[in-house]
């Protein structure tokens, strides 16, 4: 049974979501996203999340955001209007008191408002209803040149000296090969933030191979980090 069996339709998804604000994270539909949760705040809301929907909302801080200001729990710093909820899939707790989580992507919002504080982390009242297809698995699959999408990403680690198991590339569904790699892509918070909001898997794997080209354009740049087809 897989974790999406849950999220049949709308009805299924919460109308208030916890958010964790944080740069150049991107997380997007059956995506998973590895996460070291160690502020006191964050952990609280791991915490409570995993006592009801273990839902929590990833969303990214707007341009311009200090890392100061964003490690500040006083401030509540301005954030993108569309966000992916993620449901808690795996979950440990180390000696030291963080907690190491992966979240799964279940399907993108847009904030409606956000409610009063009542909790040192921030809820936001959320709605699902523009990415209903996000709970489609495969949806717009054949759209996709899946060979090249493949070969600009062949390219992209030889231009930086990378590898990766091809076997795994291969087998993987088009729309966890092209979620996956805009998730560890290198590239800046606002073009995650394009990845994210693009309305169709199409859309959001031409923005995926631009960005990439341009990349390479420009000569070997940072590497991907946490990749998960290495």
């Amino acid at each position: 049974m897989s974790f999406m069996d849950k999220y049949a339709g709308l009805d299924d998804l919460p109308q208030r979501v916890a958010i964790f604000p944080l740069e150049g994270a991107l997380l997007l539909p059956r995506a998973q996203l590895p996460l070291n949760i160690f502020e006191p705040r964050y952990v609280q809301m791991v915490s409570d999340a995993m006592s009801g929907d273990r839902i929590i909302g990833m969303i990214q801080p707007e341009a311009g955001i200090s890392a100061d200001e964003l490690n500040d729990p006083a401030i509540d710093v301005p954030i993108f209007k569309t966000g992916c909820a993620g449901r808690i899939t795996s979950y440990t707790e180390t000696p030291d008191g963080r907690l190491i989580i992966t979240l799964s992507g279940v399907a993108r919002f847009q904030v409606k408002q956000e409610l009063a504080r009542v909790t040192p982390y921030r809820i936001c009242e959320v709605d699902f209803a523009a990415f209903k297809s996000d709970l489609d698995a495969g949806r717009g699959e054949d759209a996709v040149d899946r060979d090249g999408l493949i070969e600009i990403f062949r390219k992209y680690l030889d231009a930086n000296s990378m590898q990766a198991d091809w076997n795994e590339v291969e087998n993987a569904t088009t729309e966890s090969l092209v979620n996956t790699l805009c998730v560890i892509s290198p590239f800046a918070a606002r073009e995650k933030q394009a990845m994210l909001e693009a309305a169709t898997l199409y859309d959001r794997a031409s923005v995926l191979v631009a960005l990439t080209e341009m990349a390479l354009a420009s000569g070997p740049g940072a590497e991907i980090e946490h990749s998960q087809l290495q």
